[in-house]
């Protein structure tokens, strides 16, 4: 299929020591296709995005190792590609091989989305997955360089789908969101690692007016 041009800006981005899950594949983990796969599985999301109204994109700051660089899908691992899919009306299966790998910022992350009906597109700062020097399976905070190519693509994204309000996941992708929103309300939240995720479910669930089935909220 041909992909929508901002996957093909998304998937042109190249730095040092920094995986892009569109056109990289993982030797490891990855099936033959994978980078075909996931930018497939990202144009028909961003296609279905356009063709309706937004309530949110929820932005949070690079891919993970166990989530996004697998899935080629913002705060979404192994256990929730199907899910992310279906939000979609699409179908996805996972382009790993050996066990499925959880995340916990996703695990989170889809403990609220799941009791949501609402559009809600994912993104974060970064759209690869930085890694420190010859450990491709860590994760780094993004550079200054790779920062300003982050905020181009994400400044793109709010252009195209034009989403009612931006929810930033921490504070450095809120400072990232605010930079570029446009005049779109953002909102940032605590992110729900370290020690985070009982303020980060209260904070959602005040913003979508749900319970958490745990009581947590």
């Amino acid at each position: 299929m041909k992909l929508h041009p901002f996957v093909s800006t998304v998937a042109a981005l190249r730095f040092e020591n920094s995986f892009n899950p569109y056109v990289d594949r993982c030797e490891v983990y990855d099936r033959r296709d994978a980078p075909r796969c996931r930018a497939a599985s990202l144009s028909a999301m961003v296609n279905r995005a356009t063709e309706d109204s937004i309530d949110a994109i929820w932005v949070g700051r690079d891919l993970g190792y166990r989530g996004g660089r697998r899935t080629g899908l913002a705060l979404t691992d192994d256990i929730h590609i199907a899910r992310h899919a279906e939000r979609w009306k699409l179908v996805a299966e996972r382009l790993t091989i050996g066990a499925a790998v959880a995340e916990r910022t996703a695990a989170v992350i889809w403990d609220i989305l799941d009791q949501i009906e609402l559009n809600v597109f994912l993104w974060n700062v970064f759209p690869l997955h930085p890694h420190h020097q010859n450990e491709p399976f860590t994760n780094r905070q993004h550079n200054t360089k790779e920062r300003k190519a982050g905020e181009e693509i994400l400044s793109m994204l709010f252009c195209l789908l034009r989403p009612a309000r931006i929810i930033a996941i921490g504070n450095d992708a809120a400072a990232s969101a605010k930079y570029v929103s446009g005049g779109i309300p953002v909102t940032c939240v605590r992110h729900p690692s370290y020690g985070g995720q009982g303020q980060f479910l209260r904070q959602m669930g005040d913003l979508y007016d749900i319970r958490h089935r745990n009581g947590l909220l």
